[in-house]
């Protein structure tokens, strides 16, 4: 909310007011429109130019090893969120015959330490009101807990000492090891999470991105004979200058930088760094296909896209461009879904990531016989987006859509913190949200035709399919 909330209470209380005391229908009906409107305008209005979208001010200090602290007060009596992004995923898995590990260690953190083994950290968490996560994707592996921030010094005391101090036995590296197994079994019986490590699998030839984040099936199964390997990787990547830790919530700059410093000052900093290949040019559009009976028909088609960037606006370009046309609201679902009743749903959008990854348009079909067809509606309203010059409001509800959304989700220390922790992972700097929300103002109509142009080419395709037959041969 960009004015002050004793203003909007004042002008709601007037007007309400004012409502009841008339005693013409339609002039009732007619304030308490205005009311509505006020309302909307307020919490839908943009910030005054100059303002950040996160309205919390964001305070670092790099620690002499290399961590970084973030912290963010914000008004939430009692609650506090803690994270501490590690920017590890599948992308730094760069030995042949070793993908899996970051995901892995997200499993293997809470096996717990000498000091704090598994049931009594799970016992003191408990104390602090909060319980811990965690999640691993291509770029990063995310810890956190929130609770109570009259314990943030216990948060601090636990993941210090498992971030510095693991330690499992071969016999519990190997039945973590099989739990990841038989998670990757699990999710690869979900046919959706099957084509998307296929269609990775095509789409890169060099790039770490050709495998996902659980990893290469033969790899899972080779890795309870990766003992030693498991050490090594903890030794390179789980080191201060990787990791950043992000507090927000009823909590102070003081506090949490001397806590830093108490708990994770003396962490030993590695010397570790990987070296990431470079995925060759793509030069023609490739395929891949999933053989499944009694499942719809889906349609997958995957452009490569950009690496984030914050300073130039491609993909906040893509995200405006996206969103026109493949929303619930465009022509083309409206044609699909709505009228013609081909397609169940259609989406499409960029997916940030640190290196060029994929801008995908996904579609569930109705019937298998249309699959060219469909394929055929998406590739002409991208070719159209190239020539044709943008409908100035909708691209305008779309960007005020896309910034809207965002401050409605920012007002609990939780997602404040989720949010940074992926502008962080990125970029390794909170602020790069900031800014890369202010670059949705800057996006102009011929930046939407320049990424169509750049990005939408049969070169750069590859598409994935599901369906009842041996395979699909898409023009």
């Amino acid at each position: 909310m960009w004015i002050k909330q004793d203003f909007l209470v004042n002008r709601l209380v007037t007007i309400f007011a004012r409502n009841v005391l008339f005693t013409d229908p339609m002039k009732k009906i007619l304030l308490f429109m205005a009311g509505i409107f006020l309302l909307q305008s307020v919490l839908y209005s943009a910030p005054p130019d100059g303002d950040k979208i996160l309205p919390s001010p964001i305070y670092q200090k790099k620690l002499a090893n290399g961590l970084n602290v973030v912290t963010v007060p914000y008004a939430s009596p009692g609650i506090a969120s803690f994270y501490i992004v590690v920017r590890v995923g599948s992308r730094n898995e760069i030995e042949p015959g070793h993908t899996g590990f970051a995901h892995f260690f997200e499993h293997m953190m809470f096996r717990g330490t000498e000091k704090y083994p598994k049931e009594k950290y799970s016992e003191v968490l408990k104390s602090t009101g909060a319980s811990a996560n965690a999640n691993t994707s291509l770029d990063r592996t995310v810890y956190h807990m929130t609770g109570s921030s009259a314990k943030l010094e216990t948060m601090f005391e636990l993941e210090a000492d498992r971030f510095q101090h693991l330690k499992y036995s071969l016999q519990g590296f190997k039945t973590e090891a099989g739990a990841v197994k038989g998670e990757y079994t699990k999710n690869s019986a979900n046919p959706y999470t099957k084509l998307n490590e296929m269609v990775q699998n095509a789409a890169f030839d060099k790039h770490t991105y050709k495998h996902t984040t659980m990893g290469f099936f033969e790899d899972i199964v080779d890795m309870p004979n990766q003992y030693e390997y498991s050490l090594e990787f903890f030794q390179r990547f789980y080191r201060p200058e990787y990791c950043t830790i992000l507090v927000v919530g009823d909590v102070t700059r003081e506090q949490v930088e001397g806590l830093s410093q108490k708990y994770f000052g003396s962490w030993e900093a590695g010397s570790f760094t990987s070296t990431i290949l470079a995925e060759p040019e793509q030069s023609v559009t490739r395929y891949t296909h999933l053989k499944k009976s009694g499942f719809p028909p889906y349609l997958s088609l995957n452009y490569k896209g950009p690496g984030y960037n914050d300073t130039d606006l491609d993909f906040n370009a893509l995200d405006i461009l996206c969103s026109m046309l493949f929303s619930e609201n465009s022509s083309l679902y409206e044609e699909l879904v709505i009228n013609d009743q081909k397609v169940r749903s259609v989406e499409g959008g960029a997916y940030n990531t640190r290196d060029p990854f994929l801008v995908s348009v996904e579609a569930s079909l109705v019937n298998v016989n249309d699959l060219q067809y469909v394929k055929d509606r998406i590739t002409t309203t991208l070719e159209k987006a190239k020539s044709d010059s943008p409908d100035l409001k909708a691209m305008e509800a779309a960007r005020m859509n896309i910034k809207n959304s965002f401050r409605m989700r920012i007002d609990n220390p939780t997602t404040i913190a989720e949010n940074l922790s992926f502008f962080t992972w990125l970029s390794g700097d909170p602020e790069s949200l900031n800014r890369y929300y202010a670059n949705y103002d800057k996006v102009t109509p011929a930046d939407l035709q320049r990424v169509a142009k750049k990005y939408f080419t049969p070169e750069r395709l590859t598409v994935g399919t599901i369906s009842p037959n041996d395979t699909e041969n898409l023009k």
